[in-house]
């Protein structure tokens, strides 16, 4: 493995916003964006009960990663059977399972501002979850077959949905850290104009932010980051999040959310059952482990990042 293995940026990871605009799209009434599942299968199950709720039809997108922790064969074939029954992308965890090299590590593409530490931990997290990956080959076969961005047709609007941002799959240009930078609004805007879209829904990053983009001639655009549906994400705060874009009203209330050309954008919390999921995080990441040592203190607590720093749109 390189050195700089869970850095770099592949170049098969890189597709390009005007890639997205080809993309046909499929029609939802209303959507929801589940990602980073992380193997979570307590999220799981509530994410479904919440589209069970619902009164209206709901299409359910996983975009990227709903594997991380689930290093036991049960729990692999379990988190990858319910969410290919659905609609899926590839998060770069995904498209690293199913590559021979190693040079990528976990594809994360980490920033600087991510010690070398945690990007070792993670690359052997997913090393491990690679030898549990081989052991299910019809299920790998089924993951590498995912597309890399999917592109709906919600109400009113197209919602263009990615793992990382509009231009790659491990992208870090919707992240809560850079997506206000000023070296960044004019490139943003250029997404949505080569998309051809109204909302960019995208995880990855691990950290939920939402901000609306004034696009020109009186259009209005918005960038919607989940964070993490298997994992808190904000702190003091035990549940995930989700993305759900619809013309009705949510009947699960929201965390935060906009309105954007009629359409409600929300970001719901999954109020999952911590007890059952920490005790199988556990058995597999016991303390001491690498993703014990990256994790549990988020897993218990949340991560040092505040309502007021997800969203300042409505």
């Amino acid at each position: 493995m390189l050195e700089n293995a869970g850095r770099t940026c592949p170049l098969a990871y890189r597709y390009g916003a005007a890639a997205l605009a080809t993309a046909h799209p499929k029609r939802a009434e209303t959507l929801y964006v589940v990602g980073g599942l992380y193997g979570n299968p307590e999220a799981l199950a509530q994410v479904q009960a919440m589209a069970q709720a619902e009164q209206t039809p709901v299409t359910l997108v996983f975009n990227g990663d709903f594997n991380w922790f689930d290093v036991d064969d049960s729990s692999f074939e379990h988190i990858n059977q319910a969410v290919l029954r659905h609609d899926a992308i590839q998060g770069n965890v995904e498209f690293e399972l199913h590559g021979s090299s190693t040079d990528s590590g976990c594809g994360c593409a980490y920033p600087d501002s991510v010690d070398q530490a945690t990007v070792k931990r993670s690359n052997r997290i997913h090393r491990r979850l690679k030898i549990t990956a081989s052991k299910h080959p019809a299920l790998l076969a089924q993951l590498a077959a995912l597309p890399l961005f999917a592109r709906y047709a919600v109400g009113s609007m197209t919602v263009a949905v990615v793992h990382g941002d509009a231009d790659s799959l491990a992208g870090w240009t919707f992240d809560a850290a850079s997506i206000d930078q000023p070296d960044q609004q004019a490139h943003i805007t250029r997404m949505f104009e080569q998309a051809q879209t109204d909302v960019f829904a995208s995880s990855h990053t691990c950290l939920p932010v939402l901000r609306r983009f004034e696009l020109g001639a009186g259009r209005q655009g918005a960038v919607v980051n989940n964070g993490a549906a298997g994992m808190p994400n904000f702190k003091g705060i035990p549940s995930g999040l989700l993305t759900r874009i619809s013309a009705h009203s949510s009947p699960h209330l929201p965390l935060y959310g906009t309105r954007l050309g009629g359409m409600y954008i929300d970001s719901l919390p999954i109020n999952y059952n911590p007890q059952p999921w920490h005790e199988q995080f556990l058995a597999n990441w016991p303390a001491g482990s690498d993703a014990y040592l990256s994790y549990f203190s988020r897993i218990n607590n949340g991560p040092d990042h505040v309502l007021s720093q997800a969203t300042t749109a409505g």
